[in-house]
């Protein structure tokens, strides 16, 4: 019996060392690349940094990017593969069409300075570089720096099919803002903070022409907008606009990245439905008004939700690997 017991023991020992590798991979930790390439955060942010210089677009569409993978797949670099005649990729869902080649370039020019350094090469995977890259236009910006949690491997698959129903829409009310989220472990709180990446960026005209020209019966207006500020879109936006005509989603501070984003709510300007509705349910009211009057507990809030983002189906072990080039399968 004794003998018995500790075979037992050494079994579920050997066992727990087995799963060991795939377990601690899983969780993510800051400086997770100390020993393999020790400088990556800032051969990432030079980067970055320079891409920025170049242009302001750089920041909205590296956190879109990063939003949009983390959301279909978890935080794995699939949308940044590259359609073949054999598959067609996350980017090329027709929810994905607008994303911004900028995001992409950021990544990719970050890679190719990261693999230029010889200890590094091939040791740093996409989404990392992702996740790195989002950190660092967030603080280029004016908004929240913080230390970014690493470790993520990049995905092994990537189809425009998985990208169906699960990226929240212009007209989303709370409960459908809430229960998408909620299917990543994001709560209320996280999607109040994280809409605020809408402080920077841009929209297309037909995103939210509903809202100034055909509402409902009763208004062709949307009576949450502001009336001067509905007046304004309806100039920037005429019935016939060219498609390509782009409107900061952020009236005021359109190039900061600031709890400004809430003040706007509070005064009709949210952009989309589902930027005004967290004003108008009194459900999320509550937390609009509170991060409009404080920045500081919106950026701590925010550097919450984008750390939980970032955790969002992590591929670890076989399930991902190290990609050579961030736009293709090795």
């Amino acid at each position: 019996m004794a003998h018995f017991i500790t075979f037992l023991l050494v079994l579920s020992l050997s066992l727990t060392f087995s799963l060991l590798p795939e377990t601690a991979s899983a969780q993510l930790r800051q400086n997770y690349y100390a020993k393999t390439c020790p400088n990556v955060e800032s051969i990432v942010r030079n980067a970055v940094t320079q891409k920025f210089r170049q242009t302001f677009v750089t920041v909205p569409a590296t956190i879109r990017l990063f939003f949009h993978d983390c959301f279909v797949q978890g935080c794995d670099a699939s949308v940044i593969i590259q359609s073949t005649g054999s598959n067609k990729a996350e980017k090329d869902h027709p929810d994905n069409l607008s994303l911004a080649g900028d995001g992409f370039d950021t990544v990719i020019k970050a890679k190719q300075a990261v693999d230029a350094v010889t200890s590094c090469r091939n040791k740093v995977s996409c989404a990392d570089i992702l996740a790195m890259a989002t950190r660092d236009v967030i603080a280029l910006s004016g908004g929240p720096s913080y230390a970014v949690e690493l470790g993520r491997l990049d995905g092994l698959s990537s189809t425009a099919a998985s990208v169906n129903g699960k990226l929240p829409h212009p007209d989303f009310n709370l409960n459908q803002l809430n229960s998408m989220f909620a299917a990543h472990g994001l709560t209320q709180t996280d999607m109040i903070a994280l809409s605020a990446a809408h402080s920077v960026g841009f929209s297309h005209c037909s995103k939210f022409s509903n809202r100034i020209y055909n509402f409902s019966r009763q208004s062709a207006v949307d009576p949450t907008l502001n009336r001067a500020y509905a007046t304004q879109l309806q100039q920037m936006c005429p019935k016939n606009v060219d498609p390509r005509i782009a409107i900061n989603m952020d009236p005021n501070t359109p190039r900061a990245f600031d709890n400004v984003y809430y003040k706007n709510l509070q005064q009709g300007k949210g952009l989309f439905t589902s930027d005004q509705v967290l004003f108008t349910d009194k459900r999320s009211k509550p937390v609009v008004n509170a991060w409009a009057a404080n920045s500081n507990t919106f950026n701590s809030a925010f550097i919450t939700a984008i750390t939980k983002l970032g955790r969002v189906g992590v591929k670890t072990g076989r399930n991902g690997n190290i990609r050579r080039n961030c736009d293709a399968f090795n």
